[in-house]
């Protein structure tokens, strides 16, 4: 079911009825108006980076900068996990549409995810008659691969987002076909051919302000896995926790997202062990967590490394070692080659290594200032404005078409 989504006073969703348009209708726009359909979804790693873009179109929209052209921008997603809070919650519309996922997923669950893909071919397509987009934009998620080919092949001009060094397989096959690439790393420029253009990763303008923390005892310790959690990460912590308290235990803070899953194994093992720690599912303010910090233990994804890099955050980083054509590997390892992260593979991460190396940078502070300066030099400031003129180059064709 194709649905417009709102919130209601008590901020609840509101869905439509199957075939409305309630989040939008295509009718009756004044002439100027550049309709931009937001395909991002899943995971804070597409939700967050499509935000920064939209807010850029949304601060230039009717200016002289933009040509007087005002953008109406709204979101395409599954409605699953917190695309469903966050995206309405900043103001913007979001249409739903059936999707799952089939890289790296078996069995039964891979055979009915893929059973999906007919229904979302058609749900798409409905979305992108009632709105008419003038740009449709991919920033990643289930439902970007399909909605991207879909307005390809009906003419509908396409800017496709590549956050990863290594781009995965659905960017791959969407490279022939989508009008203009906007990329996170150097390294995948080659991939898109003269359709690229190298914007860096658009974050949140929060991190950017983030100062430079003096760092003294008591050391502050993110442990961040995304989203999502990350169950290894949370696993090897709370293994890790008796040694830090045989160890200068009462020199550290830790500040720890866990994710749903595993919140009342990790709050309880703090407990046990009798080490203050704030313990969440998740961070929704998470920009300030980060100035809190004074090292950052987390997963590798795009976004994350992006916004340590605009944070001037020093880190220790666990690639998910069943990430998509192992981009997360090669996304911490162009962190660390500039200096700005150490990283342990999964493979080889156990309590002792974890501890010996967050002490090894915590008891030199030096060091640990000249990470966090080299982590700032990998970032773009003007990554989310950079791909906002890209979008509106794209929308002012349409209007002179």
């Amino acid at each position: 079911m194709v649905s417009g989504v709102s919130v209601d006073q008590h901020g609840e969703l509101m869905l439509g009825a199957e075939g409305t348009t309630t989040a939008f209708e295509a009718a009756s726009r004044p002439r100027g108006s550049v309709r931009v359909l937001m395909a991002a979804g899943g995971t804070g790693g597409h939700i967050f980076p499509a935000l920064a873009v939209a807010e850029e179109l949304q601060v230039c929209s009717g200016t002289s900068k933009s040509d007087g052209l005002a953008y109406e921008t709204v979101f395409l997603g599954t409605g699953r996990g917190l695309e469903a809070r966050l995206i309405p919650e900043a103001g913007y519309p979001l249409e739903i549409i059936k999707g799952a996922g089939l890289k790296g997923i078996r069995g039964r669950k891979r055979f009915r995810n893929l059973m999906t893909l007919p229904q979302s071919a058609l749900e798409a397509g409905k979305v992108l008659r009632n709105f008419h987009p003038n740009v449709v934009v991919g920033m990643g998620g289930y439902i970007s691969g399909p909605v991207m080919l879909e307005a390809a092949l009906v003419g509908i001009p396409t800017l496709l987002f590549e956050p990863n060094a290594v781009p995965g397989f659905t960017n791959r096959v969407l490279a022939p076909v989508v009008r203009l690439a906007a990329v996170g790393f150097e390294e995948s420029l080659s991939v898109y051919g003269t359709k690229a253009h190298f914007t860096g990763h658009p974050v949140r303008r929060e991190f950017f302000k983030i100062v430079p923390k003096a760092h003294s005892a008591p050391f502050t310790i993110l442990i961040a896995g995304g989203s999502q959690g990350a169950r290894a990460l949370n696993q090897c912590l709370i293994e890790s926790l008796p040694l830090f308290q045989m160890d200068g235990g009462n020199d550290l803070r830790f500040i720890h997202q866990t994710g749903e899953a595993d919140y009342n194994v990790v709050r309880a093992a703090y407990d046990k062990q009798g080490i203050r720690a704030e313990v969440s599912a998740f961070i929704d303010r998470i920009a300030e967590t980060f100035s809190r910090a004074d090292l950052i233990v987390c997963r590798a994804g795009a976004t994350t490394v992006a916004e340590l890099a605009a944070a001037g955050k020093a880190s220790i980083l666990v690639p998910y070692p069943s990430a998509t054509d192992q981009h997360q590997l090669q996304n911490s390892r162009a962190l660390e080659r500039v200096g700005g992260a150490q990283v342990i593979e999964q493979k080889d991460l156990t309590p002792q290594r974890l501890v010996r190396e967050i002490w090894d940078l915590l008891r030199n502070p030096r060091n640990l200032g000249l990470m966090e300066q080299k982590a700032r030099s990998m970032a773009r400031p003007g990554a989310a404005r950079h791909i906002a003129d890209l979008v509106e180059e794209l929308g002012r064709k349409t209007q002179s078409a």
